[in-house]
């Protein structure tokens, strides 16, 4: 790790490798940005401001203790290895600790805030709503001019002509089915307050960029959220909300708060989001054999508990195989507690552990325990996966039996795939628990555990935070309820996917044979007139979820199982490039899709929605000008050769509505 280093000269601190240098004046380990250099351009984004770059409103203003600590970390199974340089200080009674993540080859910085002391300030009021903002020339005014938040990062950048686009996220998704909203500004001379977790930010008088990761959850389920993230004005962009309030630290030990991530890109837009995703690529380390995964969890049939069985899992296995998936998934009933979730009344997730043996297989349900279960999957090549609901009693001060319960039965059985479930984060101290809970199944596990960690509803972690512990199961949709449609689901992909990695989401697809009367007949859209297998190549681009009972599925279903083998032998290679949203937003009628990139080629998946349109141009990335060859790998297309117009758009034709092409392409220099 040559090229990444943090040095402390006199009173200049310099944290850089070789796409990405950050100055700053030491100022007793009070920082103060002065530049920002991108090295791939030789650019440097000149910073003029003369306060520290972080505030803590209340606490003392001048810096003791500054200290810098340099360490290497090694690479372990799920963290690359990188840099660590500790910048730490005290304001008061208040000590901080900046911890600096430098990666080699990555054009970003990212930076951990943890805390702890007897601060003397009152952060984190929250902000009044925009709606009533019209006189308000300042963000003090936010907050009845008392109390303010606390600022992570401050760039105060000499450019007048910025564009910021700011991208909010939702989860929740049980009530939301529209995942991101997106604001773009110019700023003013007045602060305009901005909810989201990334900035993106443009100089519209050169091609050159900047973006901003706030690592936390979702706005609006962050702790002590000061009621946006971004402040920005003409020659100031702060970063703002730690997710701590003075009464969540400790005087001897301390806390983690959220983060931020600043990169640098030239290439306008194309160039930002790549940048962004260099840095997402290295916050967990991606391992095939580990990560890759088609799962089946029955869940989405909803038979509830009432179908978990020894019986019924072992006839889940052989239709399993038989369609191509290659993980399984036993939801809540395989464990010998009773949770409210079950068709059954009287279950609870309330006191888990007043019973020890709560986590352990149900004694009438798997008689012989799991062991049958795990080695009929084994003999037929399919991981067994469990589910499985921390205990959020006194915010979850059971996270070490939690913990020893997962790691018992990895150790046991030798699963080591759980749906993390139920999650409600009301505190810090829940939050930290949680933490550590993950931490010590990872440890233990030696970093083998995978975490499909729930966001479709309760206060949880999101999309920007925690994703070091595996992927995001993102969303519960049913033909029972009519709330499912094809898609809705291809929509939410589509989106999410210009900013998080769609490989990093589990995608549902459903058995669209079942409540097929629960739709209005004469419903172009209805999951009954979408093929299945077009149904599962909406799901290729991320982790694909099989949300179904796969013994209730009719013989037709089956015909879709050579796809699905030959998705298994590019799933890796797909998820190896950098994917992101290509063509029309999908509505259900238009022409949409993704493009997985690598050097000089990689995949598109088009789908052509319900339309009369046999063709439509589909504009790619970074592929302007120029020819690229396409090959046919799986769906209704044909091999291809085209050239790229001016703006990258290229003709692709499908035969019918509903009708997709999978293809790997080339692009000839």
């Amino acid at each position: 790790m040559n090229e990444c280093c943090a040095i402390l000269e006199g009173n200049t601190l310099t944290i850089e490798n070789n796409r990405i240098a950050r100055r700053y004046a030491w100022n007793h380990g009070h920082l103060i940005g002065q530049a920002i250099t991108d090295k791939a351009t030789g650019h440097t984004w000149g910073l003029t401001g003369s306060a520290p770059d972080c505030s803590f409103p209340g606490e003392a203003a001048e810096a003791t203790d500054g200290a810098l600590d340099v360490t290497e970390c090694p690479a372990t199974p799920i963290r690359p290895a990188h840099l660590q340089a500790d910048v730490t200080m005290r304001l008061g009674g208040l000590e901080v600790l900046r911890r600096f993540r430098i990666y080699p080859d990555c054009p970003a910085i990212a930076c951990d805030f943890y805390l702890r002391g007897r601060p003397a300030g009152g952060w984190g009021v929250a902000a009044a709503a925009e709606t009533g903002l019209a006189n308000v020339e300042s963000i003090a005014a936010l907050y009845g001019g008392t109390a303010q938040a606390v600022v992570l990062d401050r760039l105060c950048l000499r450019q007048k002509h910025l564009r910021l686009e700011c991208a909010q996220f939702f989860d929740v998704t049980d009530r939301r089915n529209t995942l991101v909203a997106s604001r773009a500004i110019l700023p003013y001379r007045f602060e305009t307050p901005l909810p989201g977790n990334l900035l993106l930010i443009q100089d519209a008088l050169a091609d050159r960029g900047l973006f901003i990761l706030k690592e936390a959850p979702c706005s609006d389920a962050q702790l002590a959220w000061p009621g946006c993230d971004f402040v920005a004005k003409i020659g100031e962009i702060q970063t703002v909300g730690v997710g701590l309030a003075p009464s969540d630290l400790a005087p001897d030990a301390w806390t983690r708060g959220y983060g931020c991530v600043v990169g640098v890109a030239n290439g306008g837009e194309f160039g930002l989001l790549s940048a962004l995703r260099s840095y997402q690529e290295r916050i967990r380390v991606h391992q095939a054999n580990r990560d890759e995964m088609i799962l089946l969890n029955t869940w989405g049939d909803r038979g509830q508990d009432t179908r978990i069985h020894e019986s019924f899992a072992l006839a889940e296995l052989e239709a399993a195989a038989r369609l191509g998936v290659t993980h399984f998934q036993l939801d809540d009933g395989w464990q010998s507690g009773q949770t409210s979730n079950s068709a059954t009344a009287g279950g609870s997730l309330e006191n888990i552990w007043a019973r020890g043996d709560f986590w352990r297989p149900h004694p009438e349900r798997f008689p012989n325990g799991l062991a049958p279960v795990v080695e009929r999957s084994k003999a037929l090549g399919i991981e067994l996966c469990l589910w499985f609901n921390p205990s959020k009693d006194d915010s979850y001060a059971h996270w070490q039996d939690d913990a020893d319960a997962l790691i018992g039965l990895y150790r046991q059985y030798g699963i080591r795939t759980f749906k993390i479930d139920g999650v409600m984060i009301p505190d810090k101290r829940a939050d930290r628990n949680l933490r550590a809970m993950f931490e010590r199944v990872m440890a233990a596990t030696n970093g083998q555990a995978v975490f499909n960690l729930d966001v479709t509803a309760g206060r949880r972690w999101g999309y920007h935070y925690g994703n070091e512990y595996g992927n995001i199961f993102l969303e519960n949709r049913y033909t029972d309820w009519g709330n499912y449609h094809p898609h809705w689901t291809l929509r939410n992909l589509w989106m999410l996917s210009r900013t998080v990695p769609p490989q990093n989401l589990q995608i549902e697809f459903l058995n669209q044979w079942r409540n097929a009367d629960r739709y209005d007949a004469h419903d172009p859209l209805a999951p009954g007139r979408v093929p299945f297998d077009y149904g599962f190549a909406i799901t290729m681009m991320a982790q694909p979820l099989a949300w179904f009972e796969a013994t209730g599925l009719p013989e037709d279903a089956f015909t879709a199982a050579p796809l699905i083998r030959t998705y298994r032998e590019h799933q890796a290679h797909i998820h190896a490039g950098r994917i992101f949203p290509i063509g029309a937003e999908p509505s259900g009628v238009g022409w949409t899709g993704f493009q997985s990139i690598r050097e000089d080629g990689g995949y598109l998946l088009v789908f052509r929605e319900h339309n009369d349109r046999p063709q439509a141009g589909l504009r790619l990335w970074n592929v302007a000008g120029r020819t690229i060859q396409g090959a046919l790998v799986a769906g209704q297309g044909c091999d291809f050769t085209a050239a790229a117009d001016a703006d990258g758009r290229i003709e692709f034709r499908l035969p019918r509505p509903f009708s997709f092409a999978l293809y790997t392409y080339h692009v000839n220099k």
